[in-house]
């Protein structure tokens, strides 16, 4: 259930330490998120080249991107990046989670069983959960970025063992009671969450 990634954000967070350079840029943002998402050296350049059309850097001027263009954060920049930061992201909605959809497709699917597809992916969460706790006890005593990253992605797989966990509860809960309808009040209920349909 991750959210976006903004390099766009976070290219303008380097910036405002100084100038720096694209290639510079990559190296720096690989190492501050612990080299856990690698970025592409055309991504950096293409993201650049957006925020420089926008107004929020500018660059030296030295010919085409390349590894000798300098860029640095304009006050509009700035102005962005304290937004961004101070922006809580909109959860308002739940995002379309590939598991969350598998396991609704499951439910309806007659020779499929439900629990066997769950079983599946919890095994798969579980060996992800001893990977990351692998790394934590190897290499994230030694860089914290790495170590920030490594307890939100724990954290996040542990959310989504927790909610298969539930699952399996309701499911115990519907076999031993047939759910009856759906009460009107539940559209009404949606939009005084601000759910959408």
């Amino acid at each position: 259930m991750h959210a976006v990634l903004s390099v766009r954000h976070a290219l303008l967070g380097l910036l405002s330490e100084g100038p720096k350079y694209g290639l510079q840029l990559r190296e720096e943002f690989e190492a501050a998120t612990g080299e856990v998402w690698p970025l592409n050296i055309g991504q950096v350049y293409t993201t650049l080249q957006r925020l420089e059309r926008d107004g929020l850097v500018e660059s030296d001027g030295h010919g085409a991107d390349g590894p000798q263009k300098g860029f640095r954060i304009t006050p509009d920049g700035t102005a962005e990046l304290a937004r961004w930061l101070r922006t809580p992201p909109d959860l308002s909605s739940p995002p379309r989670d590939e598991l969350v959809i598998k396991v609704l497709v499951a439910l309806r699917l007659p020779d499929t069983s439900v629990h066997d597809v769950m079983q599946a992916h919890r095994r798969y969460l579980v060996e992800l959960m001893q990977q990351w706790t692998r790394i934590k006890e190897e290499e994230a005593g030694f860089d914290f970025s790495l170590a920030l990253v490594v307890d939100a992605e724990l954290y996040r797989l542990d959310a989504v063992i927790r909610w298969l966990d539930a699952i399996d509860s309701r499911l115990s809960q519907a076999r031993a009671k047939p759910p009856g309808p759906v009460p009107a009040a539940l559209p009404r209920l949606r939009r005084r969450a601000g759910l959408r349909r």
